[in-house]
């Protein structure tokens, strides 16, 4: 990570922003997984935005406009079935940037994640291809958000964006929610 960020740096001139955006995904209940497996999406999930992070820091130090907006989930906060390791991945993520931003505020480094819904990605569109009533799947995907639709690539990007420039400098330690709503609406069934 260290030699990456290094060559990073050197062709770039600066780090300014750092977005941490790698994961990967798990299903299963706590019984479904088997401990390589918590391993390795820990590792992933949780780990690897700590050793980026730590890579970087150094040169972020010396920016004028640090920032580090952490990819994170719905499923931080939000009970979701079958997703027992993966939403334990994101609540350490979740806590991970607040205790990053806590450490790193008085060095001008703010630490933010955006907090997705389900969003319409390729590797959503693999899994419905798999369900045995992918039609059925991504109604009751789209139907589980407020807004009637799954979050789209360029929302989330829209809102890392903003998190991550200058137009933020007052915002740190903060979970911007980009889930149509799913966080915080309540809504009645419709008749």
């Amino acid at each position: 990570m260290r030699a990456g960020v290094a060559e990073a740096v050197e062709r770039l001139g600066q780090l300014d922003i750092l977005v941490n955006n790698a994961g990967i995904g798990a299903v299963g209940t706590v019984e479904d997984n088997s401990d390589e497996e918590w391993h390795r999406v820990l590792d992933v999930n949780v780990v690897g935005m700590a050793r980026v992070s730590r890579a970087a820091l150094p040169h972020l130090r010396r920016s004028e406009h640090a920032a580090i907006v952490n990819t994170c989930s719905i499923a931080a906060h939000t009970g979701l079935p079958d997703r027992a390791l993966y939403s334990a991945s994101k609540g350490a993520v979740q806590s991970l940037t607040a205790a990053m931003a806590a450490d790193h505020v008085r060095e001008g480094i703010r630490v933010c994640c955006v907090n997705p819904g389900t969003a319409d990605t390729p590797w959503i569109r693999r899994l419905l291809a798999q369900a045995d009533d992918p039609d059925a799947e991504l109604a009751a995907l789209n139907a589980r958000q407020p807004t009637g639709r799954m979050v789209s690539a360029d929302e989330v990007a829209a809102a890392i964006g903003y998190l991550a420039s200058p137009l933020a400098s007052a915002t740190t330690g903060t979970v911007l929610s980009v889930d149509g709503g799913m966080h915080g609406l309540r809504l009645r069934p419709q008749n």
